[in-house]
């Protein structure tokens, strides 16, 4: 969406900070031994107590209120009583939700407890590239240019992205304009930021697979054979330095 007013931006403040914070806490509450659904669950509390609605759930029915992901999996992982988290694995949490007509997303990877299967530098590579590429956005940069620079920094950090995924505009619904916000360069795309638009930036990277393919349940996308993170805010794009709207879930803390 492109901010309109003063009460938009407000809008998207108070959505960005119920999904950031509930982010936030999901990773805090989760604990090896726990069932995924159990995560989804307190996530879900969370979300009812600040009045706001599961925005997969509400999109697309998807069948939980967040989407937590495991290991190999990049996202869209269903909670299941069946999934029991484990010391050491790498959980991504991806948390949007809507809230008086405004919608935000954020996600985030993290190793649960010790770092057995040594991956923090997979998660911290990740964070760190986000970072970089929120940035460098301003209103009028090239949106392939954004890809350029995840993917030159992922190969430097010895990692590959995830071609057949994206970032987003987000704002008045789930999924906006612009549609892709990849995470490589693609010479075909001549699209260019806008000032005051609300866009969803991820980064997608993995060990060693360049596409996510269907696990086959209907909705989880997995990395084969590879370890597999995704971190994301929403922001404001602005003439300077983008606003994060989704501070709250503490990404870079």
């Amino acid at each position: 969406m492109s901010l309109k007013s003063e009460e938009d931006l407000l809008g998207m403040q108070q959505i960005s900070h119920v999904v950031g914070s509930t982010l936030k806490q999901m990773q805090q509450y989760a604990r090896p031994g726990m069932s995924t659904f159990e995560l989804d669950q307190y996530g879900r509390q969370l979300l009812e107590q600040y009045g706001a609605r599961s925005a997969p759930k509400l999109t697309y029915g998807f069948p939980g209120w967040t989407c937590i992901s495991l290991n190999e999996e990049v996202c869209h992982g269903i909670p299941s009583i069946k999934r029991i988290l484990q010391e050491g694995d790498l959980v991504n949490i991806d948390v949007s939700a809507e809230l008086n007509g405004y919608w935000s997303d954020n996600g985030g990877s993290f190793v649960l407890g010790k770092d057995i299967h040594q991956q923090s530098a997979l998660v911290e590579a990740s964070k760190r590239i986000l970072a970089k590429a929120i940035s460098h956005i301003r209103g009028g940069v090239q949106i392939a240019e954004i890809g350029r620079l995840i993917e030159t920094e992922a190969k430097r950090s010895g990692y590959r992205v995830i071609k057949n995924l994206a970032g987003h505009g987000v704002g008045r619904s789930l999924h906006e304009e612009p549609h892709e916000i990849l995470c490589y360069y693609d010479r075909s795309n001549k699209t260019r930021f806008r000032k005051n638009s609300v866009v969803a930036i991820e980064t997608f990277l993995s060990t060693k697979a360049t596409y996510a393919h269907e696990k086959g349940d209907g909705w989880t996308l997995i990395a084969k054979d590879s370890f597999a993170v995704q971190h994301e805010h929403t922001i404001v794009v602005t003439d300077n330095k983008p606003i994060i709207l989704t501070a709250a879930n503490q990404l870079w803390n």
